[in-house]
């Protein structure tokens, strides 16, 4: 449920910019006139901040996206508030909604490679050609070219209404759905606002000519970049990359403000190493995730962070060891339970004697790995999460010596 709530956390924030901009449009005629430079110059200015950001925390997605924005802001400014008589006004009209959208939408599927290398060379390229691309077609007249963008499809409305060419239309939309659907894969908060710079894009190309409209919704697609900047950021710093579940800088913000009744678990996968050793760091990577998949279910409150290599830790706010105990027990049998399926590189994903059941993988094939738990409250004796974490890996230590497998507080 959780990880439900991260990934549409992104497109929540985009909905809520794009509805803060129609209302903005709606009311800009009452904006102070000391704040109307804003309107013109406001893409230029987020474009400026967000770049910075994107740059400092190596977002060159990010950065790719902000300028493909900023220059067809630029461009309708100087090309489009006019209207959409002349040639050259058509023609770069067609590139911004045919080029731009599926500009963003390949970054949006494309993986992160930072920005001053030569991935970002090759993105700043093709920025350049497609503009390249647009002002020959404007300048020396290729109306063949504009025609096949202008083409209708579909005559019958509403495929006929609107001023984005059908071609642009398509494209926006294929756009849209290429960037959630990676989005929902990867769980990148970049592509999720990259989905939403898209729409927001498409708003402010349905008007070229309304300064204003097409300033707002461009500020609006630039925010929206800027803010999945953070989120993902966010993510990196206090989620591990690996089993995705909170990491220990996260646990350490949260025993900064536990209450006066707690308790903490500490988790640790046994003979990890011996399993890596012997089947592979792939396979132990999978034996991580599983553990930190049952973990993350604890119930009882509890919250779960990855400690570092095969150690884990529970906390449970508000409660003590006897609440606690049952929903610990409960996990450790059920990864006790479960089987992971030994895959050889000459071995097929499945087989008929290893099937994947409710408990996981049955068959020759098939390991089970077990977990020790120590677990320790905040009483007399131990007064400081310190020294309550520190108990509870004493007690973690007495589990393994009596044998693994088990609990012991």
């Amino acid at each position: 449920m959780r990880a439900l709530l991260r990934t549409f956390a992104p497109f929540a924030i985009a909905a809520a910019l794009l509805a803060a901009a129609f209302v903005f449009v709606s009311y800009s005629a009452a904006v102070p006139a000391s704040l109307s430079g804003v309107k013109v110059y406001g893409p230029y200015i987020v474009f400026a901040l967000a770049a910075a950001l994107s740059t400092a925390f190596n977002r060159g997605r990010a950065l790719f996206a902000l300028l493909a924005l900023v220059t067809a802001y630029a461009a309708q400014q100087a090309w489009l508030q006019q209207g959409l008589d002349a040639f050259s006004s058509r023609a770069i009209y067609a590139g911004l909604t045919v080029l731009v959208p599926a500009f963003l939408g390949l970054l949006a599927v494309l993986p992160e490679r930072g920005t001053f290398n030569r991935h970002g060379v090759v993105r700043l390229c093709v920025i350049a050609a497609l503009i390249a691309f647009t002002a020959w077609v404007a300048a020396t007249g290729q109306s063949g070219i504009a025609e096949w963008a202008y083409r209708k499809f579909f005559d019958p409305a509403p495929f006929s209404a609107g001023r984005i060419p059908q071609l642009g239309v398509v494209v926006f939309a294929v756009s849209v759905l290429a960037a959630t659907a990676a989005a929902f894969i990867t769980r990148s908060a970049v592509a999720a606002g990259l989905a939403g710079a898209i729409i927001a894009f498409a708003v402010a190309a349905h008007v070229p000519t309304a300064s204003v409209t097409f300033s707002v919704f461009t500020m609006a697609a630039e925010l929206m970049v800027a803010v999945a900047v953070l989120q993902d950021t966010f993510r990196m710093a206090f989620r591990d990359e690996l089993t995705g579940i909170p990491s220990r800088r996260s646990l350490n913000e949260q025993l900064a403000g536990l209450g006066n009744r707690y308790t903490i678990a500490m988790l640790d996968v046994d003979h990890f190493k011996k399993f890596n050793d012997t089947h592979g760091h792939d396979l132990g990577d999978q034996v991580l995730k599983m553990v930190a998949a049952h973990i993350a279910r604890v119930g009882g409150g509890g919250k779960t962070f990855r400690y570092g290599g095969e150690e884990f830790t529970v906390l449970f706010p508000g409660r003590n060891v006897e609440d606690a105990i049952p929903h610990l027990e409960a996990v450790r049998e059920d990864i006790e339970a479960y089987r992971m399926a030994l895959r050889g590189a000459s071995r097929p994903a499945r087989t008929r004697r290893a099937k994947r059941q409710r408990g996981g993988w049955r068959g020759r094939n098939a390991v089970a790995v077990t977990v020790s738990i120590g677990v320790a409250e905040r009483n007399g004796r131990f007064d400081t999460p310190q020294e309550v974490f520190e108990a509870a890996d004493r007690a973690l230590y007495r589990a393994k010596e009596k044998g693994r497998n088990r609990l012991s507080r």
